[in-house]
């Protein structure tokens, strides 16, 4: 039966990675701009509301046209697959990296609240804080491309504590680029 269907699969495997990368992408710079956003709060005034207006709009406008939409083409696609070729939820490590999947999303939809706070003039988190959050989402994308390479829910244990060497590694790195740029006076 596989056999089949398998060219539809390999259509749904490529949309997926096409529209995971592209949802991935989208994560990234939405963050850095949340981060400059939140840095256009420092500056002087008419500079300061020009900067925040034309953010709004920038985060506005990615989210809606590049980020959600292919978060929705990634699940389905993915949904697509699984339907497709249901014995991958008989692996262990496709539930594993599911859970980190459903992790994405829940940071996906995290990330949306921030768009809303960030329109309506709302800054909980500080720019350390925001660099440091976009660090999640490299922490999910290299989980969820360990397990489904090496297709192990036991070895993802391993990863994820060298997934957590990298976070502690992007920590410290992101706390030093802070203090260059503070003695740069950015």
């Amino acid at each position: 039966m596989i056999e089949t269907l398998l060219p539809y699969y390999q259509y749904f495997k490529a949309v997926h990675i096409v529209f995971v990368i592209s949802w991935m992408a989208g994560l990234f710079y939405i963050l850095s701009l949340f981060i400059y956003h939140t840095e256009a709060n420092d500056k002087p005034e008419p500079e300061k509301s020009i900067l925040q207006k034309q953010f709004i709009k920038m985060e506005a406008t990615l989210w809606k046209i590049i980020a959600t939409p292919a978060m929705i083409i990634s699940v389905l696609a993915g949904a697509g697959m699984l339907t497709l070729n249901n014995a991958l939820l008989q692996a262990n490590w496709m539930w594993v990296k599911l859970a980190f999947v459903v992790g994405l999303l829940i940071y996906h939809f995290i990330c949306q609240n921030i768009v809303k706070q960030l329109k309506n003039n709302q800054f909980k988190l500080n720019s350390f804080q925001l660099r440091l959050w976009r660090e999640l989402a490299t922490i999910f994308m290299i989980a969820i491309v360990f397990v489904v390479i090496l297709k192990n829910a036991l070895n993802w244990i391993y990863g994820l504590i060298g997934i957590m060497g990298v976070a502690l590694a992007i920590m410290i790195a992101v706390k030093l680029y802070k203090n260059y740029r503070k003695k740069r006076g950015e």
